[in-house]
């Protein structure tokens, strides 16, 4: 394992939270590790931004308003451009 490059250097992550206390504490985590985050508050906003920023992982929250995390992970899966980025869920 190289030790001289940092764990998340060239790795997106898209943080998909309502709360923004949870996105803050995720968010300041993995930027220390050298991954690129990005934020999104809604299921549609992350759909948006997972087509165009094409992350290297998606963390989704289950309880959002609106489109909850299930209905943003199903309509992410069926769409070409998103569908193999990897998504774990967060509650």
């Amino acid at each position: 394992m190289n030790t001289d490059v940092p764990i998340g250097q060239g790795h997106t992550i898209l943080i998909v939270d309502d709360m923004p206390n949870n996105i803050s504490v995720l968010y300041e985590t993995l930027v220390r590790f050298a991954f690129k985050v990005l934020v999104a508050r809604s299921g549609k906003d992350a759909i948006e931004q997972a087509q165009l920023t094409q992350p290297d992982l998606i963390l989704l929250d289950v309880m959002m308003p609106g489109m909850d995390g299930f209905e943003t992970c199903r309509q992410l899966k069926q769409l070409d451009a998103t569908q193999a980025i990897p998504v774990l869920f967060m509650t």
